[in-house]
């Protein structure tokens, strides 16, 4: 188990180490007007070299590189050009919200979509399994953006019209204002997202479910007079759950990386917002920190579905 962990680990620090490498390539090699922008169009050619010598513009480009992965190592990753700001700080100041919304819609859709898989599975071409199969279709191909102005309209503006303000328009409340607030702020985002994550879960959960519940090793269970609900629950999920398992690390890194459209529809200034407002105004190093920060929580992710094989199957550890 320790070499399996320890080559997974390895796979990771390999991959961040290329994905430095393009991001490096891709922000710093290819051809910018990062001194111009900042002196303004009335930059002088003294002005705008000083800027690069200050930002380190002037030196190799490998020289560039090793002082920025040098950096990157110790966990400096740059200055906000326009408020010279840590991007640490900006990443940490954003990083909450991002988690709170990714980990409490994570909780609803697995929950939500595990169940309905099941209840599917269990109940082949019933009228439920017909219904939450609808379910699946309908959200798996509606648009985030639309789903969350719809919650918006409905739940929000048309219950606020009729006296009852449930719902907040949108922002985000801290923790530490209280868990009420915070929860209120977050309901409508998480609603939106778990319902579209949810309708993959119910089908990926049915499809494994089925395939399982098929096997040999079940019907001898069944025979021995085990009761039907541990026969799926115990034997049944916990094979089942491997797909579910990897798509949950996918997922689960990816929102933590940032939900961009989910963030701009309820003015969430979490890592997605923050990076669309960088994009926009060609702030560099706050553009590389969320997308290094970012891969690092895919990488981390992948790992930690990698560990819940070896947990759910030992066969895998051997490979």
């Amino acid at each position: 188990m320790a070499m399996f962990l320890i080559r997974r680990i390895g796979h990771g620090i390999l991959v961040l180490w290329l994905i430095s490498v393009a991001v490096f390539a891709l922000f710093f090699v290819a051809p910018s007007n990062v001194a111009q922008t900042l002196a303004g169009r009335q930059g002088t050619p003294e002005t705008i070299a000083l800027i690069k010598h200050r930002l380190g513009l002037d030196l190799p480009v490998w020289q560039q590189y090793l002082h920025f992965l040098g950096n990157a190592v110790k966990g400096n990753l740059g200055y906000d050009y326009y408020h010279q700001v840590p991007v640490t700080h900006i990443i940490g100041q954003a990083l909450p919200i991002t988690v709170s919304l990714a980990l409490g819609a994570a909780v609803l859709w697995l929950a939500l979509g595990v169940f309905n898989g099941v209840i599917s599975a269990t109940h082949p071409r019933s009228p439920a399994d017909r219904g939450l199969t609808l379910f699946a279709l309908f959200f798996y191909s509606f648009p985030s953006f639309l789903l969350g102005l719809l919650l918006l309209y409905f739940l929000y503006f048309r219950l606020t019209l009729s006296g009852f303000g449930w719902f907040p328009a949108g922002g985000y409340a801290p923790l530490a204002g209280g868990i009420g607030p915070w929860f209120q702020h977050l309901l409508l985002p998480w609603i939106a997202l778990a319902l579209l994550l949810a309708a993959t879960y119910t089908r990926l959960t049915r499809g494994s479910m089925l395939d399982v519940l098929g096997e040999d090793y079940i019907r001898t269970a069944r025979s021995k007079g085990i009761r039907e609900s541990r026969v799926v629950v115990v034997h049944g999920l916990r094979s089942a759950l491997t797909p579910v398992v990897t798509q949950f690390g996918i997922d689960l890194g990816q929102l933590i990386g940032g939900v961009v459209v989910t963030e701009t529809v309820f003015s969430l200034p979490g890592l997605g917002q923050t990076a669309v407002v960088a994009i926009n105004q060609q702030d560099l190093p706050v553009i590389i920190g969320i997308v290094l920060f970012a891969s690092a929580a895919v990488v981390v992710s992948n790992i930690l579905v990698d560990i819940g094989y070896a947990v759910l199957d030992p066969r895998v550890r051997l490979h």
